[in-house]
């Protein structure tokens, strides 16, 4: 299952999850399946999103479509985004 790992930081967490709640990019329509969305404790500012894709077509379009929102109306809401499509290769309960 590929996954689309982004991370950034926001200069306002309320601000970034309101736009992030308003599904610009029609994220189950785009073949986001299951998300996830992650805060760093030692600096709140730092956000990472994990979406998982059923085929990695589908991640790479989604990541496409969100450069082009970074690079226009989402820069208002955070700074220097990083993506990465990735694929989990163990998982181990312990």
């Amino acid at each position: 299952m590929p996954i689309l790992r982004i991370q950034h930081p926001v200069p306002s967490f309320e601000a970034w999850k309101s736009a992030f709640d308003r599904d610009p990019m029609n994220r189950k329509g785009s073949g986001v399946q299951r998300y996830h969305i992650h805060r760093c404790v030692s600096d709140e500012s730092l956000v990472m999103v994990d979406m998982e894709f059923a085929t990695l077509a589908e991640a790479e379009q989604m990541l496409t479509k969100l450069r082009r929102l970074w690079a226009g109306p989402g820069s208002a809401v955070m700074r220097s985004p990083e993506a990465w499509i990735v694929e989990t290769v163990e998982t181990k309960a312990l």
